[in-house]
């Protein structure tokens, strides 16, 4: 008995060594509903302006969401593209890995669930109307869908230097080098004419399905197209502070009062209308959206992680 109880001892102190050794993230364990984020088809995340998709193996875009996922069936794919650039020219690279994850598959006839934040819901909105074939569902979370207040352009084509778009682009490059960068190509100037109000009229004219027509009402919530039905969903946040101990959030704060309507530090509440608006108030601001900085979220608001979880689950019930 004493032997049995030593090598018990022994096999307990293993195994809570190993436990403490273990990054948390690998402990997403599925005991219940094991299938509840299993949709019909791969979900695919695209990732905003200046995005990534890990940083050092320190910091994920799209904290924890991925593995969360995961744990209960989800198939999910994490794109990167250049992080600076227009949404067309992103898009167009989206499309070259949607086809790539095609080809591994063997599978040409194969959609995605795609979810686009910030930026990003403009990128998938060009792949769907210009590739439908490849897109079940859209899904884009604080994306700018009617460009931003920060960005003007004069009638010469050339930027009219504001004290906003100074401390847009100046956050951008802080958060930037603070981060780290993508070798994809760059162009700043795409950007802001991307965004400008010129460049979201232009982008809205050429792909309008999903949005509004109103200015702040709800999109299309099923886009036909020449290769079957697109569902259209969309949520964001309005809360550009939402914890003391997020570096990010000063910077939220101080880009949301260039804005005269509520905002998540970034993007407009109703100017993130697309689809089928889940909700626009979430106590949240542009970088928690993707439960960042580090899951410094609101105490008073769901977990990030959760919403993409039951997003998930209103796929699947969906048939996508």
């Amino acid at each position: 008995m004493k032997t049995l109880t030593s090598t018990l001892l022994k096999a307990g102190a293993l195994l809570a060594a190993a436990l403490a050794a273990t990054p948390a993230m690998a402990w997403d364990i599925c005991w219940t509903n094991c299938d509840f984020t299993r949709t019909k088809y791969p979900i695919v995340l695209e990732h905003g302006l200046a995005g990534f998709n890990e940083l050092g193996g320190v910091l994920p875009y799209w904290n924890g969401i991925p593995e969360n996922l995961r744990s209960t069936g989800a198939e999910v794919y994490v794109t990167q593209v250049s992080p600076f650039n227009s949404s067309v020219v992103r898009g167009e690279s989206l499309i070259a890995q949607l086809d790539d994850i095609r080809a591994i598959k063997g599978n040409n006839s194969l959609k995605f669930n795609l979810i686009g934040h910030s930026q990003g819901g403009l990128d998938i909105r060009y792949v769907a109307a210009v590739r439908p074939d490849l897109v079940a569902s859209l899904t884009t979370v604080g994306s700018p869908h009617k460009g931003s207040d920060l960005i003007t352009f004069d009638v010469n084509g050339q930027l009219v230097p504001t004290p906003a778009t100074n401390a847009f682009s100046n956050f951008v490059s802080m958060v930037w080098s603070s981060l780290g960068g993508s070798p994809d190509p760059i162009s700043i100037t795409a950007v802001l004419k991307n965004f400008s109000p010129a460049g979201i009229a232009a982008f809205n004219a050429s792909f309008p399905a999903g949005m509004p027509t109103t200015s702040c009402g709800q999109g299309q919530a099923v886009t036909q197209t020449s290769a079957g039905p697109i569902r259209n969903y969309s949520w964001s946040g309005d809360a550009p502070f939402t914890n003391v101990y997020d570096p990010s959030d000063p910077a939220m704060v101080a880009l949301s009062l260039f804005y005269d309507e509520p905002n998540d530090g970034l993007v407009e509440r109703c100017a993130s209308h697309f689809g089928t608006v889940i909700r626009d108030n979430y106590r949240m601001n542009h970088l928690d959206e993707v439960n960042n900085l580090f899951g410094l979220t609101s105490v008073l608001e769901v977990d990030p992680r959760t919403l993409y979880r039951n997003h998930a689950n209103r796929l699947k019930t969906a048939g996508l």
